[in-house]
């Protein structure tokens, strides 16, 4: 695929695995999951899950500039709680880096994530 770029910045966590931060291909940028590791130490964040989910879409927004847009680009996003019960404080978090029109979004409970996140997200932007 001659049009496919990779996607990396030194503002969101280095993958911590066989995967890139994002990939485009023509204006559509595919975010790979986000956990709320902090750029640099590659630590979790320390606090609650309102902490977790702001490092997150601090993350995903680095990633999203450095694809040359932003979060209001988003037209889908997923997020994966290992409790459900921090939906509405995700929601709150949510808010604070999307504007309406709001992207379409999926949000499902999991059984773990990796180094024991309490949440990821990923999203599609088109730019």
């Amino acid at each position: 695929m001659s049009n496919r770029a990779v996607i990396s910045t030194p503002d969101a966590p280095d993958a911590i695995g066989p995967y890139s931060q994002a990939i485009k291909v023509g204006n559509t940028v595919w975010l790979s999951g986000q956990i709320p590791l902090v750029p640099g130490t590659m630590e979790l964040i320390a606090g609650d899950i309102t902490a977790e989910a702001t490092q997150v879409f601090k993350n995903l927004s680095a990633v999203a500039e450095a694809a040359g847009g932003s979060l209001q680009n988003a037209v889908k996003i997923n997020i994966s709680l290992t409790d459900l019960q921090h939906f509405g404080a995700v929601n709150e978090v949510m808010a604070q880096y999307l504007e309406a029109p709001f992207p379409a979004r999926a949000c499902v409970q999991v059984a773990a994530l990796p180094k024991g996140a309490q949440i990821e997200v990923e999203a599609i932007l088109v730019l």
